[in-house]
């Protein structure tokens, strides 16, 4: 086999689908305040929170805001960025949720079909999460099986939180 017969054999890793916002950081910066702000951390903190991260090599802490899921107790995330390496197995995270500062237990989710059955609930619970994902809905609200599969090989994993 020649090596580009073997590189289009081969599952081939496609692109992050997640799309950042235009001044992402600025959009960051002004959310992270609301969900400190009391009485409007209530209101806008029902699909948002702000995890508490530091780098794995770095060192240096980060305060990320993400939409998240009720699940139960839980609270379900999905992402492609580059914070979700941050998140170790057995290590609690600090959020802070709904105005209150909480720790919780982290497990992540690699495999596809975990990720595909989580990003499936989030998209037809948040629509705004399924457009940002690039997984569009069908008329019944029900999310394209090929583009929950393409944010799988993108790089997209889910997390489960699990408030202590």
């Amino acid at each position: 086999m020649t090596r580009n017969e073997r590189a289009e054999t081969s599952p081939r890793r496609e692109e992050p689908r997640v799309r950042a916002l235009p001044g992402q950081r600025l959009v960051n910066l002004v959310v992270r305040g609301l969900l400190r702000t009391p009485g409007l951390s209530s209101l806008i903190g029902s699909r948002l929170l702000t995890l508490y991260l530091v780098g794995r090599n770095s060192g240096r802490h980060y305060s990320v805001p993400v939409a998240y899921l009720a699940d139960g107790d839980d609270l379900l995330l999905g992402t492609s960025a580059g914070w979700r390496h941050n998140l170790r197995l057995g290590q609690p995270v600090a959020v802070r949720l709904r105005g209150k500062h909480r720790w919780a237990d982290v497990m992540t989710y690699t495999e596809e079909s975990d990720v595909v059955s989580a990003y499936a609930l989030m998209a037809r619970s948040n629509p705004t999460f399924a457009k940002l994902n690039s997984i569009r809905l069908g008329d019944d609200g029900e999310p394209d099986k090929s583009d929950l599969h393409l944010a799988w090989l993108g790089g997209a994993r889910a997390i489960r939180l699990t408030p202590q």
